[in-house]
């Protein structure tokens, strides 16, 4: 499961390095954007450093994770891949964060990632 975390970490990485693309939408043509209905710019920069953050995250945690049990990693996967697609909706609609359907997947993204996270480290901690 190791290799599959790190290559979905790959992907978000790619992902985040190609929404560089929006980055620069919003700082040299931001009518580009409002055209579409973007009115919160700022979600775009915050989705493009999830993903590489994220990314960045599932690939070190997969290069060191050998002793995580399979469900923890598939938390990790789960919230470093859902908590970036969470601004998306933000930047088009800010009070998307009001609706308990946003409520209950942002936080269950969040106690996901978290205690896959914390799975990983109480295992890699014990097997050392």
């Amino acid at each position: 499961m190791t290799d599959v975390l790190i290559l979905v970490g790959l992907w978000s990485i790619a992902v985040g390095a190609v929404s560089g693309f929006a980055v620069t939408l919003v700082v040299e043509k931001p009518d580009v954007l409002r055209s579409i209905g973007l009115v919160h710019q700022r979600r775009v920069f915050q989705t493009h450093l999830d993903w590489i953050i994220m990314g960045v995250l599932m690939v070190a945690v997969g290069a060191v994770a050998s002793d995580t049990p399979d469900w923890a990693l598939v938390l990790v996967i789960i919230g470093g891949v859902v908590n970036p697609l969470l601004f998306i909706p933000l930047g088009f609609n800010a009070d998307i964060q009001k609706m308990i359907v946003y409520k209950v997947i942002s936080g269950l993204s969040f106690v996901s990632l978290s205690t896959g996270l914390v799975v990983t480290a109480i295992a890699q901690t014990i097997a050392y």
